[in-house]
């Protein structure tokens, strides 16, 4: 008895603890459902997805990756790979809502509590610290910087430990000059 509460709903090589799962839904392989968990019909749990007090609607996907606790999400939300709710601030737990039609790049982060609203995006690999309108594009991560000649002076600085250890990058300074 994995505690779940299933109908007509495919679950493969998973963990459900005290989870319930829709209709026509799909969890797996190696997923995790902790308890409080409540999925709605045809939702699509993918591999290494992790929810705990959590609850999707109608059509919702999280197919890989991710960490899902302490939330709401709405109808045909997609989550995207990578995607964590950090709700934890080491002593309390915090909710977060997140709104229907909402698609989620990949490698995002939602610090709890959040609101995001229905048909909002967030752009892949951004750290969501602010609610989200409806209807908005959230880009939430910092400006790439390339610092040329960076990892030449990192490693000649290793240069004992990296000719002992990595060859390759040793040639690779050996050739750089």
């Amino acid at each position: 008895d994995t505690g779940a509460s299933k109908t007509n709903a495919w679950i493969d090589y998973s963990v459900l603890e005290g989870a319930q799962v829709g209709a026509r839904s799909d969890v797996g392989p190696f997923a995790r459902l902790r308890p409080g968990t409540v999925l709605g019909e045809a939702v699509h749990i993918g591999n290494f997805v992790e929810t705990k007090n959590a609850q999707l609607a109608q059509g919702v996907k999280a197919g890989h990756l991710a960490y899902l606790g302490d939330v709401s999400i709405g109808d045909e939300t997609n989550v995207g790979a990578g995607t964590i709710i950090a709700n934890f601030d080491g002593v309390n737990k915090h909710p977060s809502r997140i709104g229907a039609g909402v698609f989620i790049g990949s490698n995002s982060t939602i610090v709890a509590p959040r609101v995001i609203g229905d048909a909002a995006f967030i752009a892949g690999g951004s750290t969501v610290h602010d609610d989200v309108p409806e209807g908005a594009l959230a880009v939430a991560r910092g400006k790439q910087r390339n610092l040329e000649g960076w990892s030449h002076r990192y490693w000649s600085g290793l240069r004992e430990k990296v000719q002992t250890k990595l060859p390759w990058l040793a040639g690779w300074l050996d050739r750089q000059g």
